[in-house]
């Protein structure tokens, strides 16, 4: 998002933490956004997102680009997961994704503009990893990569480009879910030392090299790409095993 305020895109930051939301806008309005505004948004609550759509647009007057990047991450081994964790999981990963991208081409349709939509996926959409536990993690992403080949064929007579950008292990909070404190100093450490040893570019992704290949997806640079799943994993998924 930043990545695009930077390039002069007017943007709408929607997120579950209001708070953080508007922090983001003026972040984005800091680095060259001529208008920004950030809304709270449920992804996973049907109303929520028409909701944001209605308030983004009002304050935007257009657009033409969504990245749809809202994900969360429960783990635990399948005979020990929860259904409802299980449900959460999905609802934000793969409903949430439905619902952003649904009100997105809606609204393109009905104003028979071209726009471009870039998910999130994971390279756990394509392989199983040895840490085990994310069987409901990887389940949405898989759905995710599969909704986007769907979703670029059904939209491209109308000009409109569906993609995912599908990013490997990256330094962000996420990583290391549901830890704090030194548990979470520890097992961050852990990670870095298993991506030197796994990861063929022997370190973990930086944020701004994923946003870049968002902000590539979403530009008329990519405008002959859509229904593709752009790795950016330092090599991960390029080998034939791996245990990390």
């Amino acid at each position: 998002m930043l990545a695009c305020a930077r390039r002069g895109a007017g943007i709408a930051a929607l997120d579950i933490d209001a708070a953080r939301a508007a922090s983001v806008a003026d972040e984005a309005s800091a680095a060259g956004s001529p208008r920004a505004v950030g809304f709270g948004c449920d992804v996973s609550v049907e109303a929520s997102v028409r909701d944001g759509y209605d308030r983004a647009v009002a304050a935007l007057s257009s657009f033409d680009g969504v990245c749809a990047n809202a994900g969360v991450e429960i783990n635990a081994p399948l005979h020990e997961f929860e259904l409802e964790q299980w449900r959460r999981v999905l609802d934000v990963n793969l409903i949430g994704v439905f619902l952003t991208c649904r009100e997105a081409v809606r609204r393109l349709v009905e104003t028979r503009a071209t726009g471009s939509i870039v998910c999130t996926s994971s390279p756990s959409a394509f392989v199983g990893f040895a840490g085990g536990g994310n069987s409901a993690y990887a389940a949405s992403k898989g759905g995710v990569s599969a909704f986007v080949r769907s979703a670029a064929l059904d939209y491209a007579p109308y000009g409109i480009r569906v993609n995912a950008v599908v990013p490997g292990a990256t330094e962000t909070p996420m990583l290391v879910t549901g830890r704090d404190g030194a548990a979470r100093a520890n097992e961050l450490e852990h990670i870095r030392s298993a991506a030197q040893d796994q990861i063929p570019l022997g370190r973990l992704g930086h944020p701004d090299e994923i946003a870049a290949a968002v902000v590539w997806l979403l530009s008329p640079e990519a405008s002959y790409v859509t229904g593709a799943n752009l790795v950016c994993d330092g090599g991960l998924l390029a080998k034939s095993t791996n245990d990390f």
